[in-house]
């Protein structure tokens, strides 16, 4: 069955004909088109409109409302592209204020910069200890020495200057005046006690007449046998350094040491220069070619090379006694212008003070760093306090060196070993 109208067929549809007429004697608008019933459509659903999302109300400061409903996100803190709820505060419900930063917590921060500081120090002060340790020189085998005496309270100290010229130069040695004898002797002894009655400190004279007992050899191992022969007792570190001076000194008082320290006249110098000079107060005006000495009576800064002339004189002086005074003197005024917190608290001039120390610092094998500090600061308090400075009692002399007073010694070495309090004097 063909639906088209008549006269129309796919084929001549296939003619491009369409809207052109026909060759039929009739006209196409008289041609009646077949009535095609088609069956009425379903009804169709009418699509529910779509939502529109009303328009935001404009957000004015201080989140006034003027439209209701409308918001452009020009309010103060207002996050462009989000909702509002029509107190332009985007839905926050916050009034339009916006919440800043949370306020730091500066407990915490404080706590946090203590403990990164209390970190600092401490590595600082681990690091300066191992640095400093590794600079002594641990030399002396307090081992080697035989037949000691029993330990008493309290710690002694002691404590060498020698005449060692090792590192210096040429140029060194004319400008401190100390000569170019080979090896070293010792220019001047002392026997620091350190106890809880305050520090006491003990010069023995270099002319001190006493017996060399029997030891044996630091490097042989070798045992010499006492001869009963009488010398000076710079001549027994002469002999065998060290352990014999050691062994000298605990036989001939009775005294046990805990510890040695030595130091050479360059170590010294720099020590003085490290730290800006030891202000000192000379009561006499002096003067030795010997050492270089050269000093006004009064208050005065001396520097290394001073300080070292200072310290050696004995020629202008009547008995080798009032030179040990004088040790005793600037060696008190040195430890207690170094330990302060200008010095300590300064890095400029701590380690320059410690490593012009250290370099030539010569201590038993048993010395810490430790030890060393309590050395230290118990020098800085003989002259204060509790602190006494003495020489060792003197009776007389024999052959121009000076006689031990017998009594007094003992009594001396019985209170210190007791951890005492010192009062024999000398004379």
């Amino acid at each position: 069955m063909n639906d088209w109208p008549e006269g129309w067929t796919d084929d001549n549809r296939s003619g491009n004909r369409y809207g052109q007429g026909s060759d039929s004697d009739r006209p196409e608008g008289a041609r009646v088109m077949r009535h095609v019933q088609r069956p009425p459509a379903p009804p169709q659903q009418r699509p529910a409109p779509p939502r529109q999302r009303q328009p935001e109300p404009p957000q004015y400061a201080g989140g006034y409302d003027n439209n209701a409903g409308y918001d452009n996100g020009y309010n103060t803190g207002q996050v462009y592209g989000g909702g509002g709820n029509g107190y332009g505060d985007g839905g926050r419900g916050d009034g339009g204020y916006v919440q800043g930063r949370p306020a730091p917590d500066w407990r915490r921060r404080i706590k946090i910069g203590a403990l990164s500081l209390v970190v600092v120090v401490l590595a600082v002060s681990i690091g300066t200890y191992f640095w400093a340790d590794s600079k002594l020189k641990r030399e002396v085998d307090l081992s080697k020495v035989i037949e000691r005496p029993k330990a008493g309270d309290g710690t002694n100290y002691l404590i060498v200057g020698s005449d060692s010229r090792a590192g210096m130069t040429a140029e060194d040695k004319k400008k401190l005046h100390t000569g170019s004898a080979e090896g070293k002797r010792t220019d001047s002894m002392m026997i620091l006690h350190d106890g809880s009655n305050g520090p006491t400190l003990i010069s023995l004279p270099r002319d001190s007449n006493v017996e060399i007992p029997s030891f044996k050899g630091s490097d042989s191992g070798k045992l010499y046998p006492g001869r009963g022969r009488f010398t000076k007792l710079n001549a027994a570190y002469a002999m065998d350094g060290p352990e014999l001076l050691v062994r000298t000194v605990e036989f001939n008082t009775g005294l046990r040491i805990d510890h040695y320290c030595e130091i050479g006249f360059g170590g010294f110098a720099k020590i003085v220069d490290a730290i800006g000079g030891v202000e000192l107060d000379i009561p006499k005006a002096f003067k030795d070619k010997w050492s270089g000495a050269d000093f006004q009576a009064g208050k005065q800064t001396l520097n290394g090379e001073q300080a070292l002339a200072f310290v050696r004189t004995r020629h202008a002086f009547s008995s080798d006694l009032d030179r040990t005074k004088n040790q005793q003197k600037f060696l008190a005024a040195l430890a207690s212008q170094t330990a302060t917190p200008a010095t300590i608290l300064n890095p400029f001039k701590l380690y320059p003070t410690m490593g012009a120390g250290l370099d030539t610092l010569v201590v038993d094998k048993d010395m810490s760093l430790w030890s060393l500090s309590q050395m230290f600061f118990a020098l800085k308090d003989v002259t204060g306090g509790d602190g006494k400075s003495m020489n060792m009692p003197i009776s007389g002399s024999t052959g121009g060196n000076l006689v031990w007073d017998k009594a007094k010694v003992k009594q001396l070495v019985e209170q210190l070993k007791n951890d005492e309090k010192v009062t024999v004097s000398d004379n």
